[in-house]
């Protein structure tokens, strides 16, 4: 696991990983060399926005701009992007 901070660090998807909309699989998708990962609609989003580097705040603020009140999302937010960490989906920028 790396030692992202999401609460102080910048971030973007790992540059090991390729985020592209795959339509054999009609899904969005992170592709590494040893295959996929089928994304959510919603991790698509999330990752979508992580394409370029970015901050827990500054996701969440344009998230809440996009999706106007939805309860819960920072913490639904945090939760993806710390699996997403563990993963190494995403790493500091």
């Amino acid at each position: 696991m790396s030692s992202l901070n999401l609460d102080l660090d910048s971030f973007a998807i790992n540059p090991h990983y390729g985020f592209q909309w795959e339509p054999a699989q009609q899904c969005h998708v992170l592709l590494f060399p040893e295959g996929l990962v089928k994304l959510s609609e919603s991790a698509a989003e999330i990752l979508r926005l992580c394409q370029q580097p970015t901050t827990l705040e500054a996701l969440v603020d344009e998230l809440e701009q996009m999706f106007p009140g939805v309860e819960g999302l920072e913490s639904d937010v945090r939760e993806f992007l710390n699996d997403a960490r563990e993963q190494e989906w995403i790493s500091p920028a």
